[in-house]
């Protein structure tokens, strides 16, 4: 039973592996990721939080525009399940105590 999880373990890691092995370089000006249009020459949404994050919200931290206006439906959202999963989880492993 070791041998199969060490086996499963690093067959997992080798399929990672080979899947990264298509990736492009990160440091590569010329990835897509990098560029100002999109495939469809449409703009890019990033280029945009970018320049204008500090213009719309007057709040020098990008990382908080973006997550507290850009996508404020979206965090809400995912507040409210993680709320309702910590809920849940206490309910369910409170103790009942007979009277």
């Amino acid at each position: 039973m070791k041998y199969a999880k060490i086996l499963i373990l690093a067959a997992f890691a080798g399929l990672m592996i080979y899947g990264s092995m298509g990736l492009p370089d990160r440091a590569d000006p010329d990835n897509r990721m990098h560029q100002e249009r999109s495939i469809t020459d449409t703009v890019v949404a990033g280029s945009y939080f970018i320049r204008e994050a500090y213009n719309d919200a007057n709040t020098p931290n990008m990382v908080t525009v973006v997550l507290g206006d850009y996508r404020s439906i979206d965090t809400f959202g995912e507040q409210v399940v993680v709320f309702a999963a910590g809920l849940i989880c206490l309910l369910i492993l409170r103790k009942f105590r007979p009277v």
